[in-house]
């Protein structure tokens, strides 16, 4: 193991330790985790996407999370952020993904090390905290946020994997939800340069009927799809799941990357889907094969003011933001990881605890099994 170190990693100041199975880089800027790369066996793999302009300089008035834009990040309030909320006006995913953070410590001992970050917030005074762990024999990454401040909040992670530019190189696969939706309005408009595919509002039961625009269905779950479109669709877990999981399988590569969850805390999966649908700057066409996998809780990608006052969901009981209070941090915990797997598995079913590990099993009954610590998402 490593303690951390500071260098410029695609283009942003960042810290970086490892493990024998995990290398990860941390922005100050914006706390952007990525890339991430995993060993398994004899190859390494780096599942996250990072910007194609993130050595480029481009528009100063642009957000500065566009200027780090990588990995998973940590957004309160989560979402555009467009409408202020009671004289607050958030930056887009919030100061937690743009603001610069500080290192406040790092531990390393008995087989485990921790990077501790801190960011003071001025648009609601508050302090949120950054852990990144990493257990040795773990190809895990283990990720806390505790947040301090007063009132409804919006949060959650806003991971993006890059996959492999083959068409259906990947299988997207998500634990039970008890409901599925496309945005309600157009995720992009073509007057703006900017472009969806999938039928604004739609609802849905399976990732693989999804309702198109222009008539017909269509099958999220397999990506690379759709070149030329950006869509976005939001599933709502199950919250009697005793945890929540996401995972794409990449048969080709021979390995999975999977994240875990308490949907009591992160209720809803997000998935942008991000193939060359915007042409307006920074973008200009060229993110492409990306997919956000975001576990949140709000109302989809629109940000504190839409998610605190009154909507479809929270109408219906669904939390679409939490409560902070001051004198009671809100922790969020969150672990993403990879396995390598064995051949012919085809894609996730299930997840499932089995002693120290948790074993993936695929939808033709092969297995794979790899060490995590469950207990990390529910100890407080």
């Amino acid at each position: 193991m490593s303690a951390p170190t500071l260098s410029t990693v695609h283009g942003q100041p960042s810290w970086s330790f490892k493990s024998a199975h995990v290398h990860v880089h941390l922005t100050k800027l914006g706390g952007h985790l990525g890339p991430v790369e995993f060993r398994l066996g004899a190859k390494t793999h780096s599942p996250f996407s990072v910007a194609p302009w993130a050595e480029e300089k481009i528009d100063a008035g642009a957000p500065a999370l566009l200027r780090a834009l990588r990995g998973d990040f940590f957004c309160a309030p989560f979402g555009g952020n467009g409408v202020p909320y009671r004289g607050e006006q958030h930056p887009p995913h919030g100061e937690t993904a743009n603001s610069v953070w500080r290192l406040k410590a790092f531990e390393s001992s008995a087989g485990r090390q921790t990077l501790h970050a801190r960011l003071e917030t001025t648009v609601r005074p508050g302090v949120v905290d950054k852990f990144i762990t990493l257990v040795q024999g773990h190809s895990v990454v283990y990720q806390e946020h505790v947040v301090t401040g007063q009132g409804p909040m919006s949060l959650g992670h806003h991971a993006m994997l890059k996959f492999p530019a083959t068409p259906g190189s990947g299988i997207v696969s998500t634990s039970r939800f008890t409901q599925a939706q496309v945005l309600p309005d157009l995720f992009e408009r073509p007057e703006a340069r900017g472009y969806t595919s999938l039928q604004a509002g739609a609802s849905f039961r399976r990732l693989d009927r999804v309702p198109l625009q222009t008539g017909g269905f269509t099958d999220v779950s397999v990506y690379p799809a759709r070149r030329g479109f950006d869509d976005l669709v939001m599933l709502t877990a199950d919250p009697k799941l005793p945890f929540a999981w996401n995972a794409v399988t990449f048969p080709q590569e021979g390995c999975v990357y999977f994240a875990l969850r308490d949907p009591r805390v992160l209720r809803h999966t997000i998935l942008w889907v991000s193939n060359g649908g915007r042409h307006y700057p920074p973008w200009n066409g060229r993110h492409v094969d990306v997919m956000g996998i975001e576990d949140t809780t709000s109302y989809f990608h629109y940000g504190l003011a839409e998610s605190a006052k009154p909507n479809p969901l929270s109408r219906r009981g669904i939390p679409t933001t939490v409560t902070l209070h001051a004198k009671r941090p809100f922790s969020v915990r969150y672990l993403i990881g990879m396995t390598a797997l064995p051949r012919g598995f085809d894609r996730v079913s299930a997840i499932k605890p089995e002693g120290d590990a948790i074993v993936l099993i695929a939808a033709n009954g092969k297995r794979a099994q790899t060490a995590v610590d469950l207990g990390f998402l529910t100890t407080r």
